[in-house]
């Protein structure tokens, strides 16, 4: 039960926006009792279905067909 409460404090620390991420004084305190715990949002590195507008909001979208990457040396 520790583990999964760990984890669960872990998927909170972990949140997109720094102000849906506890303090360390929360991690604690959260870490010490066995009170309810906040549900966490969707993390910002969900890989899920790619529709065209995630794919476009998140800047993956492309026009072109082909992609030539030149790596000069400094």
């Amino acid at each position: 039960m520790k583990v999964l409460r760990s984890i669960h404090v872990g998927l909170l620390c972990a949140q997109r926006h720094p102000e849906d991420r506890p303090t360390m004084t929360s991690v604690i305190l959260m870490l010490g009792s066995d009170g309810p715990l906040p549900s966490p949002k969707e993390p910002g590195f969900y890989v899920g279905e790619c529709t065209q507008d995630s794919a476009h909001w998140y800047g993956i979208s492309s026009n072109n067909d082909l992609s030539i990457s030149i790596l000069d040396g400094r």
